[in-house]
C-alpha cells in the first residue's frame, strides 16, 4: 500500500578535499532543517580536511545526510539519471574534481554523479575553492559553464557585516540553496533584512506653491 503525501525533494551533496569543508557540512545541516533528502558522497581527501579544519569525524558528517555512499560505489543510485533529484552541489569543489567533471572522464562516484546532472540537464553547482586562478583553471570553468554547470566560488558577502566565520559560511551556504529554489530562513537579503539595504519609501514631492 502506497503512502500518501509527496516525497521530500532530493539533493546530492559532494564534498571534495579542497579547503572549505565547512560549507558542505553547513549545507547538510540546513538541508536537513528544510526537510530535503540529502545524498552524500565525500572524497578521501575531504575526510582528511574535515579533521584539519573542523575537528569533525567523517561519521559525524555522514550522520547529517539521509544517505551516504562510498566513493567507489559506481553502482549507487546517484550514478544513474533515472534517480530523480533537484540536482547536485559540490562544496567545496577542488580543481581536480572540477577538471574531471569538465572532461567527462570520471574516476569516482562524486564526479560520475556530477556528470549525470549535466547529461540530465539538472542543476549542478560547483563551489570551486582555489585562488589565484591561472588560465587553465579559467578555461575549465568556461567549459563547465558552457555545458550547463554553475560556477559559484564561496565568496563572503561582507555587506551582511558577519561577526564570525560561522556567519559567513551560513550566508554563503544559504545563497547556494537559492540556486535550487530552496528558501533558508538564515538568508540575509539586501533590500529586505539589512538596514543598509532597505529602500526608503517613495514619497511624492511636495508642491510648495505660494499663494
Amino acid at each position: 500500500m502506497k503512502k500518501s503525501g509527496r516525497n521530500p525533494p532530493r539533493l546530492v551533496v559532494g564534498i571534495s578535499g579542497a579547503s572549505g569543508v565547512a560549507y558542505g557540512v553547513r549545507l547538510l545541516e540546513m538541508l536537513a532543517s528544510l526537510g530535503v533528502e540529502t545524498h552524500l558522497v565525500m572524497t578521501k581527501a575531504a575526510e582528511m580536511t574535515l579533521g584539519y579544519e573542523t575537528g569533525l569525524k567523517p561519521k559525524e558528517v555522514e550522520a547529517l545526510a539521509h544517505t551516504r555512499y562510498r566513493l567507489d560505489d559506481i553502482g549507487a543510485a546517484i550514478a544513474s539519471g533515472s534517480f530523480r533529484t533537484l540536482g547536485m552541489i559540490v562544496a567545496p569543489c577542488s580543481v581536480r574534481t572540477m577538471s574531471e567533471i569538465a572532461t567527462g572522464v570520471t574516476s569516482s562516484l562524486l564526479t560520475r554523479a556530477a556528470d549525470v546532472m549535466l547529461k540530465e540537464r539538472r542543476r549542478l553547482v560547483l563551489m570551486v575553492r582555489e585562488t589565484p586562478l591561472h588560465t587553465g583553471h579559467l578555461r575549465t570553468m568556461t567549459q563547465l559553464s558552457e555545458i550547463g554547470a554553475i560556477i559559484a566560488p564561496p565568496v563572503p558577502a561582507l555587506y551582511t557585516q558577519p561577526g564570525s566565520i560561522d556567519a559567513m559560511v551560513t550566508q554563503t551556504a544559504a545563497r547556494m540553496l537559492d540556486l535550487f529554489g530552496l528558501e533558508a530562513p538564515e538568508t540575509q537579503r539586501w533590500g529586505e533584512a539589512l538596514k543598509q539595504g532597505r529602500r526608503a519609501p517613495v514619497r511624492k514631492p511636495v508642491n510648495k506653491t505660494q499663494k
